[in-house]
């Protein structure tokens, strides 16, 4: 399917790695401009090279951490006029309502609920201007089904999807659409992750804890980069244009919700 954005420009976050890399070459392959960020330089820069090489795009680089007031700053600078914005950022640690603190939760608001806001107030205005616009916005299962043990992402995640169900429908109008996807597990560094908690918490392998969650889900694995990232290149595309606000499971069916 031909996505009709050949030639459009995109902001990828956190994109030299899993999910947000996922992302990143479906738009490039799609033909689309990239502005890829990340906090470590090396893997950045590769990723960054190999996507110019196989789909000669033009991709420039950001290094920064895009939680931090002048991480944003350096990114906004160099994503002016983009048509496409995709927000990601790492999500706060596992633990027990007990273990967390006002500083906790205000780290992951900035992370994963007011990073992604200051990204759509920055730059949406460029695409009102130009009649036409895509953000996605990378969250988690867990605004639809909260995990116990992921309360700080489930409060921030939650916001932003609250602060996105009214953006959305204001924006839309001027040809501008704002989505969610929402990862179930996907074969990254934030499943080894969760699973290593698993495994250090009931004395078990890695591989004994990955068996068990793949249990969990209907199709029997873990989700691809590749598969999410097709999903998000298909919400920015020209074919997306009456999707307004909506939160996209991409869970492997472990969710079991009829709304």
């Amino acid at each position: 399917m031909d996505l009709g954005i050949q030639g459009k420009r995109a902001l990828v976050c956190a994109s030299s790695k899993g999910l947000g890399l996922g992302c990143a070459e479906a738009l490039a392959e799609a033909g689309v401009d990239l502005v890829m960020n990340a906090r470590g330089v090396a893997a950045l820069e590769t990723e960054a090279a190999r996507l110019r090489s196989e789909h000669g795009v033009d991709v420039q680089t950001v290094a920064c951490d895009v939680t931090s007031v002048d991480g944003q700053a350096q990114v906004i600078e160099a994503a002016q006029g983009v048509d496409i914005l995709v927000t990601n950022a790492g999500g706060p640690p596992p633990g027990l309502w007990s273990d967390w603190d006002r500083d906790d939760f205000i780290k992951a608001l900035d992370a994963n609920m007011l990073t992604p806001i200051a990204f759509m107030k920055a730059l949406l205005p460029g695409m009102i201007d130009k009649g036409w616009g895509r953000v996605v916005n990378i969250t988690s299962q867990s605004v639809r089904s909260p995990i116990a043990a992921l309360g700080l992402s489930n409060a921030a995640r939650t916001g932003l999807t609250g602060y996105v169900a009214g953006t959305s429908r204001q924006v839309a109008q001027f040809g501008v659409n704002i989505n969610n996807l929402l990862p179930g597990i996907h074969d990254t560094d934030r499943a080894l992750s969760l699973d290593g908690g698993v495994s250090k918490q009931q004395g078990i392998s890695l591989d004994e804890a990955r068996a068990a969650r793949s249990a969990t889900i209907p199709v029997r694995r873990y989700g691809t980069r590749q598969e999410f990232g097709a999903a998000c290149a298909f919400l920015c595309s020209q074919h997306a244009g009456f999707m307004v606000g909506q939160n996209i499971l991409l869970d492997g069916g472990a969710g079991n919700m009829t709304m």
